[in-house]
């Protein structure tokens, strides 16, 4: 496997020699600094930790500094570990978009949007109970019965219901990388990816 860390910079689209619209979405994918080469001698397992998005110097706590220091990086924002990486690594190299190839598969790992405790017409797509009539009052998208009176006697696990929505780490597979702009560090994919603009995203294959 191999991935990198990156920020959903928008949405756009773009049109192929046929004419055809594809919508996608700029990913800002890396640079990233290799700060830690993890061996299944040492860990029992493989991995490199990848660190991405500058910090600044007072943020920064000694320890962090210094872990930053064994790969003569500056502190950064985000770190990510990545088991199993393909790619062959030293401590402090440098990791760009271009370790993608246009038309390649990747999957996008973010954090949707947080929306905030939401009824359940948004939350589940329930579809209210029609129109206002025969004395019903202020009904259209309550949630209806939640369970039995005489039997059960209480509310059944997994019940739909009203509450937090949101705010969930997700994975959407099988986008595929439209176009690279290295100078950039720029990656468009097909569709959209999870998080609002300017969220941080994981890309892998």
């Amino acid at each position: 496997m191999k991935g990198i860390i990156g920020k959903k910079i928008g949405m756009t689209s773009v049109f192929g020699p046929d004419g055809k619209q594809t919508p996608c979405t700029v990913i800002e994918a890396g640079p990233c600094v290799v700060t830690q080469v993890k061996s299944s001698d040492n860990d029992g397992y493989t991995a490199l930790q990848l660190a991405f998005g500058e910090k600044a110097e007072r943020k920064a706590s000694e320890s962090e500094k210094g872990h930053f220091a064994k790969a003569a990086a500056s502190p950064k924002n985000h770190l990510k570990e990545f088991r199993n990486y393909s790619l062959d690594k030293n401590l402090g190299e440098t990791i760009t978009c271009e370790i993608f190839a246009e038309g390649e598969s990747v999957d996008v790992v973010g954090t949707t949007k947080g929306k905030g405790f939401q009824g359940v017409v948004k939350r589940h797509g329930f579809a209210g109970v029609g129109q206002q009539s025969h004395g019903q009052h202020d009904r259209q998208r309550a949630p209806g019965s939640i369970g039995n009176s005489s039997d059960a006697s209480r509310v059944f696990k997994g019940m739909r219901m009203a509450g937090r929505m949101g705010g969930d780490r997700v994975k959407v597979k099988g986008l595929k990388v439209i176009k690279i702009f290295p100078d950039k560090n720029y990656i468009l994919v097909t569709g959209s990816v999870p998080g609002h603009n300017g969220s941080i995203v994981f890309i892998q294959n």
